[in-house]
């Protein structure tokens, strides 16, 4: 397999001019840089890891594995390329997305034009050029054109977390940068703390193969069960039959998945609700959550109902009175966090060797070189601890860069103003900055991620294909029509329970992060819809020069 630049040339270390330069090579990084470069662009993607795959390369923890079916979780700018990979499951693990990954990579031939282990550490724009000029790790400067941001809603961990985490005696693993050699838990007292999506993933995996499991649980989960039947040959004839559909489908869905809502709560009894609810439970996917009631997400009584038809399930599992408490969710309504599928998740805290330990009401004060110390002095002893903490979601991928824009501006200090984009695709202040995976739209995270990163990677694709065909050196969103999309944003989202709901979705989770729906929630095709009108009114909303 051909490998990636890892070494920066001797142009390269002195300066560079490109025409591009994206940030990231992940899912939405990858395909950028084949749509830029089929434009005949000089462009370069970096990427502070060692490999392609972006979050399949980071996320290597035990049990890490799509939610979303893998048959979606595709590019579909190319039958041939859907064609020639077959997945071995409904949802597979990381190690085959990961090769997936390097097929894509490979297939494409984009290898030499990504530099790995390369951190980009600052990118300031030069207004009298109207270039951007760019530093990495390494000591280079970029000066390029373009600025494209791939770099991931959920790819800026939160791990320093706690006082005194380097005096642990043991190995502590953010979830996010588990080491690539892999970590032995086995014989081990491990302690887990968090049981987001990822946490779930880590417990019920390593649950019968380390000596003890203490699990710190804050916030309990609606989880749902996962139907993963593995493949044979007929199930992937069948799938890649569905190439021409799924292409047309997916872009207008509310979430970019193959279904969406087709139920109205009104128009049916309580009986017949209970049966749309069974049916689709026992389907073993995200369905319940993105295709079974819309009005879940707007309607306190609908969103009663089928909380607890998630309860009842749960109660039925766990039985014992303590594990429900702690793990069944009572203030706050199913599908307004982020819906976690697992697998014999809530059968593990039956095991002798396993440990639920509620922090909402006894929080972690500090780590110590023994464990974890609690706010009523309880010491905990683990040999290894693994954050499933989660992310600085949306925003954190960008701030943790110095960005700044037109007269010297802070992408960090606006953002921690105040979290505003156009569309999700740009900043107001930023001119030829263009983004995937931030904040008010879709993909920053309400979507199945390959469906929302095809649709802004071609929009920008796009755009930049229309500047240079009618002379323009420098897109920019006003200031009015951020504010319009902001305005918008803000009614959709507040129309919902999800804005009423603390957790990452909003920036709950990061003190003193400010309070915004991230994701856009009107919905994937309206979205997309709304994109596409705004290019075809000539960037209505944006300023070209």
């Amino acid at each position: 397999m051909s490998t990636a630049n890892t070494e920066p040339t001797e142009t390269a270390a002195q300066s560079l001019e490109l025409d591009a330069l994206i940030i990231g090579a992940g899912v939405a990084g990858l395909y950028q840089l084949h749509q830029l470069r089929e434009q005949g662009l000089r462009v370069r993607a970096y990427d502070a890891a060692d490999d392609v795959g972006g979050t399949w390369y980071w996320n290597r923890y035990p049990g890490a594995r799509f939610d979303s079916e893998a048959y979606i979780y595709q590019y579909l700018f190319s039958e041939e390329l859907y064609k020639n990979w077959s997945w071995s499951q409904r949802f597979p693990g990381q190690p085959e997305i990961e090769r997936w990954m390097h097929y894509i990579a490979d297939t494409l031939d984009l290898r030499r034009d990504i530099q790995l282990s390369t951190r980009i550490t600052s990118a300031h724009y030069d207004e009298l050029a109207a270039k951007w000029v760019v530093q990495t790790d390494r000591g280079e400067t970029i000066t390029t054109r373009f600025l494209v941001a791939c770099s991931g809603m959920l790819s800026a961990p939160m791990s320093s977390m706690f006082e005194g985490q380097e005096d642990f005696d043991g190995q502590i693993f953010h979830t996010s940068r588990w080491p690539k050699e892999g970590a032995d838990l086995d014989g081990k007292r491990v302690a887990v703390i968090g049981v987001g999506a990822t946490g779930i993933q880590v417990i019920q995996t390593v649950a019968g193969k380390v000596e003890h499991l203490k699990v710190f649980i804050r916030t309990p989960q609606y989880a749902l069960p996962m139907r993963n039947p593995t493949f044979d040959e007929s199930d992937v004839e069948a799938y890649k039959s569905r190439f021409a559909e799924l292409k047309e489908t997916l872009p207008t869905t509310f979430s970019g998945f193959e279904y969406d809502f087709e139920h109205v709560w009104a128009d049916l009894t309580p009986e017949q609700r209970d049966d749309v609810l069974e049916e689709i439970y026992e389907n073993g996917s995200l369905k319940l959550w993105l295709a079974s009631f819309g009005e879940m997400f707007y309607d306190e009584e609908v969103s009663e109902e089928i909380s607890e038809f998630v309860r009842r399930k749960m109660r039925a599992r766990l039985q014992d009175p303590h594990l429900c408490d702690l793990l069944i969710p009572t203030d706050y309504g199913f599908g307004t966090h982020r819906v976690p599928l697992e697998t014999n998740y809530l059968e593990v805290y039956h095991r002798p060797n396993v440990e639920a330990v509620g922090v909402r009401n006894n929080p972690i004060t500090r780590i110590v070189p023994e464990g974890i110390v609690m706010a009523d002095g309880t010491l905990h002893e683990v040999d290894v601890i693994v954050m499933a903490t989660g992310f600085d979601a949306g925003t954190g991928a960008l701030t943790r860069i110095d960005i700044r824009g037109r007269g010297g501006r802070s992408l960090k200090d606006d953002w921690n103003r105040d979290i505003r984009t156009t569309m999700g695709l740009m900043v107001h202040g930023y001119p030829n900055m263009l983004t995937t995976g931030a904040p008010l739209a879709p993909s920053a995270a309400l979507c199945n991620m390959t469906t929302c990163l095809q649709q802004q990677t071609e929009w920008i694709a796009e755009c930049i294909r229309y500047m240079r065909a009618h002379d323009h050196t420098v897109i920019e969103p006003t200031l009015a029509g951020e504010d319009e999309w902001v305005a918008h944003h803000d009614e959709t989202a507040n129309a919902t329970l999800v804005s009423k709901t603390d957790s990452w979705y909003n920036g709950a989770n990061v003190p003193g992060k400010p309070r915004r729906v991230l994701s856009y929630i009107g919905g994937v095709g309206v979205y997309r819809e709304k994109t596409l009108a705004a290019a075809a009114a000539g960037y209505k909303g944006f300023q070209l020069s």
